[in-house]
């Protein structure tokens, strides 16, 4: 394990030249996948490696770890008393998000060439926000989720964290079949900009897209709110479908027990009204981006909690409502990262259309040099 705790398990697999840490829900042939639990602890090896595994290999990788990760992929703070915590690397007074710690704590250590993570519910761009770095969530069903655990979800993606959009690309061409990245620079984009984002984080949101354009049309999403509420209430659903059985070991941590507790009590008619708002949610979405490229929004409404506050549940859950809705839709989203004058980091999401991931990884990529040039300017002021 890693000083920090960002490895649950250190591997030496393939000859390939990329390092790659993969999180540990997801199989790798003659290794327990433990999900990061005790109630998992005892698991069998796996009898096969995940799809996405297989495609490491074949793509020149070498899967240097199984990375840590929050509780059964069922928290937002990547806090796990079992395994230990990753520590946030470039802002260690900060949780370093989840469900996938570990992986973008391997990312911003500089450990990997890049990680693989799992997103339901922000669980790839909700830690890369507040680690610094960059996060896809491709496309619902563009990565083969064969081999993951929960084995069956109709919001969880499996994707790459890396410290720039390049190397995102770079490894959506090994895992996701299909995948050639485009040059498309002319890229038009609507910016959301929702009430409830914090003041601090907004005024930050809005100097950097200045430096990027000069041309910023807000747009709306009604159902943005609605769509995380129902975002919740299916992951529940979903979850407690595939874990609710380890109640009874009395082994699952407090939060994640509490979580699958209260998940139980989730009725068909709140499933049948999440499903309502999905359709509609996606509809909204869809005919916003039949009138643009991409659609650009902060990636989180506030600032990564604090890790003296990573126990206030309703404040940790806050954190994705910006990132949530867009798995109950399935569309693409990145996260790009915002150097800040203080000491929290902000990130930039990136969402396009059902199956055009190349199309929002190339928005990004010029993002990512709009950003670097503003953090140059502001160096040579300095």
């Amino acid at each position: 394990m890693s000083k920090h705790a960002a490895l649950f398990r250190s591997l030496n697999l393939g000859d390939g030249e990329l390092a790659v840490v993969v999180k540990d829900c997801i199989d790798i042939a003659g290794y327990p996948t433990v999900a990061g639990s005790p109630a998992l602890a005892t698991a069998a090896p796996a009898l096969r490696n995940a799809d996405v595994v297989d495609a490491l290999l074949l793509g020149g990788c070498r899967i240097v770890g199984k990375a840590n990760l929050h509780e059964l992929a069922f928290g937002v703070t990547g806090q796990n008393l079992f395994t230990g915590s990753p520590r946030n690397p470039l802002y260690p007074h900060l949780v370093p998000g989840g469900s996938s710690s570990g992986s973008a704590v391997a990312v911003a250590e500089g450990l990997v060439d890049f990680a693989i993570g799992t997103d339901t519910g922000g669980s790839i761009r909700t830690p890369a926000a507040c680690c610094g770095i960059v996060g896809l969530k491709p496309t619902f069903g563009r990565v083969s989720r064969k081999g993951a655990s929960p084995q069956d979800s109709t919001l969880d993606c499996i994707g790459p964290l890396a410290r720039t959009v390049a190397q995102i690309e770079q490894a959506m061409a090994i895992i996701a079949p299909g995948y050639t990245g485009v040059e498309n620079e002319d890229l038009s984009f609507a910016v959301i900009r929702p009430g409830f984002v914090d003041p601090d984080v907004m005024s930050m949101f809005d100097r950097a897209l200045a430096s990027f354009s000069e041309e910023d049309l807000s747009a709306d999403l009604r159902y943005l709110e609605l769509a995380h509420t129902a975002n919740l209430a299916l992951i529940g659903h979903e979850t407690f479908a595939a874990y609710g059985h380890l109640l009874a070991s009395g082994m699952l941590g407090e939060d994640v027990a509490r979580r699958l507790a209260a998940a139980a009590t989730i009725g068909q008619r709140e499933i049948s009204e999440a499903e309502r708002v999905r359709i509609l949610f996606r509809q909204e979405v869809d005919a916003l981006l039949d009138r643009f490229d991409v659609i650009v929004t902060p990636t989180m409404p506030c600032f990564p909690l604090a890790l003296a506050d990573a126990g206030d549940a309703g404040a940790a859950l806050r954190m994705t409502a910006l990132v949530r809705p867009f798995n109950l839709s399935g569309h693409p989203a990145i996260t790009v990262p915002v150097i800040t004058d203080g000491n929290a980091p902000i990130g930039i999401q990136v969402i396009g259309r059902h199956g055009e991931d190349e199309v929002v990884c190339a928005f990004a990529r010029r993002l990512e040099r709009s950003l670097a040039r503003s953090d140059n300017r502001k160096e040579a002021t300095r």
